[in-house]
């Protein structure tokens, strides 16, 4: 399915009947090939955009997956990085992936890229404290419920050092009436039946990320917060950003 390197439908049942850790322990070795793994024009995006918000030493991904995002951090921080994930299969995938790129892979005309280190960890109980200068995460929001969004933020302000930064791009969403708005509001509603349904649960929405509501959570745990477009990625027809950039300084 997706490509041919992708899970089958066959597979993709069975991840979606287990939890979100066995779901994705399942599905990582073929997670790059499907279209939930980030778009590298995304990350590119991200990229860009982090340095003027620095420098950093220190970043962690957060929900790092295969590590996608890694290479985002890599390039910005000048001594640790790490990635964060509660998934043993996704971490497996991204060492394997990462292995192949040692320090030093940045090239003649750049500093040395720094390690990475890789955690088995609940985002919801990290085993940092003022580790970190910049947090980043791509794409996993949707494994959280809106009531637990408040504990991840906390988690991650107590992760950050004073003056950090968390950053992390969010997409405008669909326009009413289009096929991706349909298709979010279908995924979302089969996914809630399904968790009525069957045990256990598999937390994934689409529409439960709102850029209010994420801004006021923000806010809540004490962050100060703005959001900044990308504009590589373009706009929409009424001239808005396709995608913004959120950017989340621990106050220091």
């Amino acid at each position: 399915m997706f490509t041919p390197q992708g899970p089958t439908l066959r597979e993709l049942t069975v991840q979606a009947l287990s939890s979100v850790e066995r779901g994705y322990d399942l599905l990582a070795p073929s997670f790059d090939h499907t279209p939930f793994r980030t778009p590298d024009a995304v990350l590119d995006a991200v990229a860009d955009a982090l340095p003027a918000l620095g420098p950093f030493q220190t970043g962690l991904d957060l929900c790092c997956g295969t590590g996608a995002g890694i290479p985002v951090l890599r390039r910005v921080c000048e001594r640790r990085v790490v990635g964060l994930d509660f998934s043993a299969g996704m971490l497996a995938q991204a060492r394997a992936a990462h292995a192949a790129r040692p320090p030093g892979a940045a090239g003649t005309d750049r500093a040395p890229e720094p390690a990475v280190d890789w955690v088995r960890a609940d985002a919801l109980a990290m085993p940092f404290s003022r580790a970190f200068d910049v947090v980043t995460s791509f794409g996993a929001f949707g494994h959280f419920l809106p009531r637990q969004r408040p504990a991840l933020f906390s988690q991650t302000h107590a992760a950050l050092r004073p003056g950090g930064v968390f950053a992390f791009p969010i997409v405008a969403p669909p326009r009413v009436g289009s096929r991706w708005y349909w298709l979010s509001w279908g995924f979302d509603a089969a996914m809630r039946v399904r968790n009525a349904v069957w045990r256990p649960r598999f937390v994934m929405y689409y529409r439960t990320f709102g850029l209010a509501d994420v801004l006021e959570d923000l806010t809540g745990v004490g962050f100060a917060v703005e959001t900044r477009p990308l504009s590589s990625l373009g706009t929409r027809p009424d001239g808005s950003p396709r995608c913004r950039l959120v950017v989340a300084r621990r106050p220091g």
